[in-house]
């Protein structure tokens, strides 16, 4: 089930609306605390395995440590998938950023692999799961508390909710699933069909903020009025970032491939998590986790990074979401693909020093996003958010143009494995939790 393919049907009352959006506000705060409930637990184990343990031992966690915490991280992570209910759900590299619900049963393991994941350093964010588990709850809560709403709906509001919560605002979601709804079938005012997703939305991204969770925006100096030049720059660097993630793209089905052959899901983890240790070892901290606060490591001093590190460390990077992406861990490509963004942006103002470091970030981010993330109002958005200046979204809404050229007729970020072929490495589950 594809969400683009169950709308609502935009035709409720004011009345309706409104006593729906109270569920609606309810389930963004709760999306927002599970968020952060997850991702508190993730920092908090992160913090003992890069920091106090290798402290009381007296060995460098930027040394093997790195190799040896990500082949463990594969080898928890496999395990989990293994035994764990449900085994943690379906592989992240074959699901869409909303997916239809999972059963109850399967959630806590799909959490605990995900705060393994997210402790140990892999290159993937929460996204993915995140939604996948308020859905899930989402779904079930409806069912039995409001069993008029049809699923579809719950669907909705949860996937709305998350996005808020992980972007911190609202505008994220409502820009996300304008082109979902549009892409569907059914009548009544667009904005009909958008007031229980952004209320949710809302609610998710002001409990972010309430509960103080870090923010997107990383305050590069403003670039203020547009000069027609940088439209020929800012496209070069676009569509750089476009070619070099579609590299990737046809990349990762390879990979995918090769990693699936071992079959079991133990060694499929360990080996992903011994590669990413090397990779983590070459690259540093700096190419490890989801990107986020990374990406304010990289901003904080543009000018100490030269060519040969920033694309050094975007191609780390990018290898490093591919292995994760195909090594079974769960967890979305969002967040790792603003990282490469703004790497390949930096390195896109290095090599044109006259493109102002603002729009060259933005539009590394553009190109990265809009292949990994299929979207072209999720990218734009990414890409005026880590700036955080809105000065450049008139240069954008032009530079996306020849960049969506260049993705509109390839295939997804995503895999789609022959028939019975995902079943190998991470066993599906029935509509009641139980493997199959």
């Amino acid at each position: 089930m594809s969400l683009a393919r169950t709308p609502t049907d935009g035709q409720a009352s004011p009345r309706q609306m409104l006593l729906l959006a109270i569920p609606a506000i309810l389930l963004g705060a709760f999306a927002a605390l599970l968020l952060w409930a997850v991702e508190e637990l993730a920092d908090l184990l992160s913090g003992v395995l890069w920091d106090t343990l290798p402290g009381a031992l007296g060995v460098d966690p930027d040394g093997w440590w790195i190799v040896l915490i990500l082949t463990l991280t594969g080898l928890a992570v496999g395990l989990g998938l293994r035994y764990f209910p449900g085994h943690g759900g379906p592989d992240s590299a074959t699901t869409e950023l909303i997916s239809p619900p999972l059963p109850l049963r399967t959630l806590p393991g799909l959490a605990a692999v995900t705060v393994f994941s997210l402790a140990g350093g892999v290159s993937l964010g929460p996204e993915n799961p995140i939604i996948a588990i308020n859905v899930g709850i989402a779904v079930a809560l409806f069912a039995r508390l409001l069993p008029n709403i049809s699923p579809q709906i719950a669907v909705l509001i949860a996937g709305a909710a998350t996005v808020g919560a992980l972007f911190g605002t609202p505008v994220a979601a409502a820009l996300l699933f304008t082109g979902i709804l549009a892409a569907a079938k059914g009548g009544g005012s667009l904005w009909d069909r958008l007031f229980l997703p952004i209320a949710a939305a809302g609610s998710g991204a002001i409990t972010m903020r309430l509960l103080g969770a870090p923010s997107m925006d990383f305050n590069l100096p403003t670039y203020g009025s547009p000069q027609a030049i940088d439209l020929l720059t800012g496209s070069l660097v676009a569509c750089g970032a476009v070619a070099i993630s579609l590299i990737a793209l046809v990349a990762f089905p390879v990979l995918w491939r090769t990693l699936h052959a071992l079959r079991n899901p133990i060694l499929i983890a360990l080996t992903g998590g011994f590669l990413l240790g090397i990779l983590g070892l070459i690259g540093g901290p700096i190419t490890m986790f989801k990107g986020l606060e990374q990406i304010g490591e990289l901003l904080q001093d543009p000018s100490g990074y030269d060519a040969a590190q920033l694309a050094g460390i975007a191609g780390i990077k990018i290898l490093a979401l591919l292995v994760a992406a195909s090594a079974l861990f769960r967890g979305g490509r969002i967040f790792p693909a603003a990282f490469i963004g703004v790497a390949l942006g930096m390195l896109g103002h290095v090599l044109i020093p006259s493109l102002p470091l603002g729009l060259a970030v933005a539009c590394g981010i553009l190109g990265v996003v809009l292949v990994i993330g299929r979207d072209g109002w999720l990218a734009i958005f990414v890409a005026v958010a880590v700036p955080a200046d809105v000065t450049l979204l008139p240069m954008l809404c032009l530079i996306i143009l020849p960049a969506w050229l260049l993705v509109s007729r390839v295939p997804e970020f995503r895999i789609i494995p022959p028939t019975g072929e995902a079943e190998l490495a991470s066993p599906a589950s029935t509509p009641d939790g139980t493997s199959r």
